[in-house]
């Protein structure tokens, strides 16, 4: 493990320029959102796993429906945190985030590549049609104008990753100056392989080890909330001399 100042003098010596956040579930942890494999992950005694595939849809849609609206409300709830707002403060960033929760884009973050896709999206399962739904449903399981079910705008296990979001997410970690690793678990594939393209200083802030730990030049033990604005501002403070 490293410290907070061995993270800040190395961003210090390199004054990088291309940075790339890459978020898990732990950055929005503060923000009062359970991850899927922390303690608060489990809901009527059913695992993330069991709910957010294509076959939980198409034996129970209500009962999967009524888990994303639990999830939708603690979303529309939650608030983007310290960590969130700390890496909107870097104008150029490019975040790729695994969260589905939309709090960077609240947060103030310009260029988000979401891998998972968006919990407040909707889509179509017959015509395919896609449209942002923030709002509570009248009624679970909603319907799409055209009769059908609508599902959740987000990739389920099982599901490929939208190819475009994942060639550009690589594209960006494969020539980033920084990588900056909040939060993630490491052990949803193939988004957690995509640390492995990175070459340059790459830094971990999760409050235990993960299985990205060892792939990057620093881990910080701490939290996304309390590390992330240090970081920040070690890195403006880089561009401003």
């Amino acid at each position: 493990m490293s410290t907070l100042a061995e993270a800040i003098e190395a961003i210090r010596r390199i004054r990088p320029r291309r940075v790339v956040v890459f978020t898990g579930a732990g950055v929005s942890a503060e923000s009062g959102i359970p991850t899927f494999r922390g303690a608060g992950g489990l809901w009527r005694d059913f695992r993330a796993e069991d709910l957010a595939t294509p076959d939980a849809f198409a034996r129970d849609p209500l009962l999967v429906w009524q888990w994303y609206e639990w999830r939708r409300t603690l979303i529309r709830d939650a608030q983007p945190n310290a960590a969130h707002r700390a890496v909107a403060r870097l104008p150029d960033a490019v975040v790729v985030t695994q969260n589905v929760d939309g709090l960077h884009a609240r947060g103030g973050a310009r260029d988000v590549i979401e891998l998972h896709g968006s919990i407040v999206r909707v889509r179509c399962v017959r015509c395919g049609r896609e449209r942002e739904a923030f709002e509570a449903f009248e009624s679970l399981p909603p319907h799409c104008e055209c009769g059908a079910l609508l599902r959740p705008g987000v990739v389920w296990f099982g599901e490929m990753l939208p190819p475009y979001a994942l060639e550009r997410a690589a594209e960006e970690i494969r020539n980033a100056d920084l990588l900056l690793v909040i939060g993630t678990s490491g052990v949803v594939q193939p988004a957690a392989g995509l640390v492995a393209l990175h070459r340059r200083l790459s830094i971990e802030i999760n409050p235990e080890a993960s299985a990205l730990s060892s792939a990057c030049t620093l881990a910080i033990p701490a939290t996304a909330a309390e590390a992330t604005p240090a970081i920040v501002d070690a890195i403006l403070e880089g561009r401003d001399a």
